[in-house]
């Protein structure tokens, strides 16, 4: 296991030399700092706990300020743990988008873009009635029926309804890296990655 915290800037596309498109993601991975190593023999397991994006010291506790300071760096907005770390860092050492090679098959993981309370067309993708008829009102987009009467007198449990949709926790798999730019710090990842332009995501291999 190896991975990075990173920023999500927006998507492009690249063009290769037979002029075949491929959507990307750009990520911004400045570098992360390790605040933290866990053996073992101290916590019951191994892991490498990563810091991204400096926090100002009055928006930090005295507890985060005394943890990130036995690193000897500035308290982190974003904290992550990533176990069982195939690369050997010592604390306060940084890690850069190099840990990645182009080519490279990652996941990433983030937050989907939170859509609010949402009807079952839009959640499920419910086609609705479709069509109006005699003494219809405003039935275009409802769910339908959702139980029996009399029998089983209840509505089962994970009935597609209305409901908040989005902000969900999502690991896409599979996803290229295909360009790198080091004295940038981004990385440019095949396909689409979950959550909204400037959200926190994690990408790992």
């Amino acid at each position: 296991m190896k991975g990075i915290i990173g920023k999500k800037l927006g998507m492009t596309s690249i063009f290769a030399a037979d002029g075949k498109q491929t959507a990307c993601t750009i990520i911004e991975a400045a570098p992360n700092t390790v605040t933290q190593i866990k053996t073992q023999e101290t916590d019951g397991y191994t892991a490498v706990q990563l810091g991204f994006g400096d926090k100002k010291e009055k928006h930090a506790t005295k507890a985060e300020i005394n943890h990130f300071a036995k690193a000897q760096t500035a308290a982190k907005k974003f904290v992550k743990e990533f176990r069982n770390y195939s690369i050997e860092k010592n604390l306060g050492d940084t890690i850069t988008v190099d840990i990645f090679e182009e080519g490279d098959s990652v996941e990433v993981v983030g937050t989907t873009k939170g859509k609010g309370f949402q009807g079952v067309v839009k959640r499920h993708g419910f086609s609705g009635v479709g069509e109006a008829s005699h003494g219809q009102h405003d039935r275009s987009r409802a769910p339908g029926s959702i139980g029996g009467s009399s029998y089983p007198a209840r509505v089962f449990k994970g009935m597609r309804m209305a409901g908040r949709m989005g902000g969900d926790r999502v690991k896409m798999k599979g996803l290229k890296v295909i360009k790198i730019f080091p004295e940038k710090n981004y990385i440019l990842i095949s396909g689409s990655v979950p959550g909204h332009n400037g959200s926190i995501v994690l990408i790992q291999k």
